[in-house]
């Protein structure tokens, strides 16, 4: 390019210096465009597992899950520590100022006196209607439950980075399409507009493809904004700085033949039913909820604990001192049984069971909504799999005619046999079809991970051949 625009320049220094210094300005543009296409380059490249590892670092709904999964955790150990007995320590001081009557005085007299009392006390739950049994067990499926989330979470990651990564690729595939077109109708221009100048074309010829420049022009700006939405939406995906340059580099794929995977749709439905994290998630809840309502029926039975407690006081009223009085006289120390029968508590007890029995029912509606939903999603995608081999083979036998129906108008149109009319549409023909082929092809890649992602078999390790 850069030899051509040399000729040109050349060519004009034999008519103006104006020229010239035109030619000399397109030269500096195209460096300039050519420099910055390099600093481009040169951005941090990021292939397609990369952009998988970054996404699941960053994103934040993985990290709250993560920690939804600690705080799990952390409640389970809190109702094992339930079975322990409770220990506390107490201790109190007093000054009480007050008129008595002294008999070794013979008078009433106005006396201040300091106390101190102390106790150690525990209690140890023996039976409280197994509600301790069953919250430990509720709080454990609580903790599987958000296991479940977290790989569920995972996946979500990992798919929405996969499918954005692939829209990226996609789109900058139509651009290069677009662009490759666009030189060719350039290259047409020219020898339209020297067939003209000598005659051998009518001049209508330059007028049209001069149209289909201008509309190849305006394909590639709207390439080019669609890349751009993709390129930042793959960004957002990854939660990286937008403002950093970012080489997404293209995967190895052959763009000839996809390996076509033959899938049992019963298969995959049991796959499904047996794998989805989502799906385990909630039967995992279910249990939780069970056993919280066994717990919450536990509290409208009898409970019984054994409690010990020693205590000790010391006051400067007595004639003993505080060493005789706090670890000698004073200590009293008793051991016994509290019994709690609910009686009547506003039917607070009896509402709340009735509220959690509702709850049960609801959640287990819930888990035959979403296994109906998994049929259904798994369904779809396997029928939409099916279809889009079927584009794909039609694409490609498409491209192949188009392709031969282009360069033999191109040769009749070189020889003076065909119009412009009929090469532009044969070159339009051949355009869509490659983007079509391009687009169909990513469909059926797009397709295979979505099947995994439904059955609840998609890993960060994606292969796209």
């Amino acid at each position: 390019m850069i030899r051509v625009i040399a000729r040109i320049a050349n060519q004009k220094n034999q008519t103006t210096d104006m020229r010239k210094g035109i030619a000399l300005l397109m030269i500096g543009l195209f460096l300039s465009v050519a420099a910055k296409a390099q600093n481009q380059d040169t951005g941090e490249e990021i292939s397609l597992q990369e952009a998988i590892d970054i996404a699941l670092e960053n994103n934040y709904q993985l990290k709250v899950a993560k920690n939804n999964l600690e705080l799990s955790k952390k409640q389970v150990r809190s109702e094992k520590a339930d079975y322990l007995p409770s220990l506390s320590v107490g201790a109190s001081g007093s000054k009480s100022v007050g008129r008595n009557f002294n008999q070794d005085l013979g008078r009433i007299v106005t006396r201040t006196t300091n106390s101190f009392n102390s106790n150690l006390s525990t209690d140890l739950p023996i039976f409280s209607g197994f509600e301790n049994l069953h919250s430990l067990k509720s709080s454990q499926y609580d903790e599987k439950s958000e296991k479940q989330n977290l790989e569920r979470v995972r996946e979500n990651v990992i798919f929405d980075a996969a499918s954005n990564y692939l829209q990226f690729i996609l789109d900058k595939k139509v651009l290069e399409i677009d662009r490759e077109n666009l030189a060719a109708s350039r290259k047409t221009l020219e020898q339209v507009k020297a067939q003209v100048e000598v005659g051998s074309r009518p001049k209508v010829d330059l007028y049209n493809q001069e149209s289909t420049v201008a509309n190849n022009e305006l394909s590639v700006v709207n390439s080019e904004n669609q890349l751009e939405s993709s390129r930042l939406q793959l960004i957002q995906t990854l939660q990286i700085d937008p403002r950093k340059e970012y080489n997404f580099v293209t995967p190895e794929i052959d763009t000839q033949t996809v390996k076509a995977t033959s899938y049992n749709l019963d298969q995959l439905i049991t796959t499904a039913l047996e794998s989805r994290s989502d799906l385990k998630r909630e039967k995992f809840n279910i249990e939780s909820i069970k056993h919280q309502l066994n717990a919450t029926r536990g509290s409208l039975y009898p409970s019984l604990s054994f409690n010990a407690r020693i205590s000790s006081r010391y006051s400067d009223g007595l004639q003993l001192g505080f060493q005789d009085q706090f670890f000698d006289q004073n200590i009293q120390r008793s051991l016994g049984l509290s019994l709690n029968i609910p009686i009547f508590s506003n039917l607070s007890r009896r509402t709340n069971v009735q509220s959690q029995e509702i709850q049960y029912k609801n959640a287990k509606l819930n888990l035959q909504e979403t296994e109906l939903q998994i049929i259904q999603d798994v369904t779809q995608a396997h029928n939409d799999y099916k279809s889009y081999l079927k584009q794909l083979e039609s694409s490609q036998k498409a491209l192949r005619a188009a392709e031969r129906s282009y360069q033999t108008q191109k040769q009749r149109y070189e020889v003076g046999a065909g119009t412009l009319i009929e090469l532009s549409d044969a070159n339009a023909q051949y355009v869509e079809a490659r983007s079509n082929r391009a687009q169909a092809l990513f469909r059926v890649i797009f397709q295979q991970q979505l099947l995994d992602y439904y059955i609840g078999k998609l890993n960060e390790n994606i292969s796209l051949n």
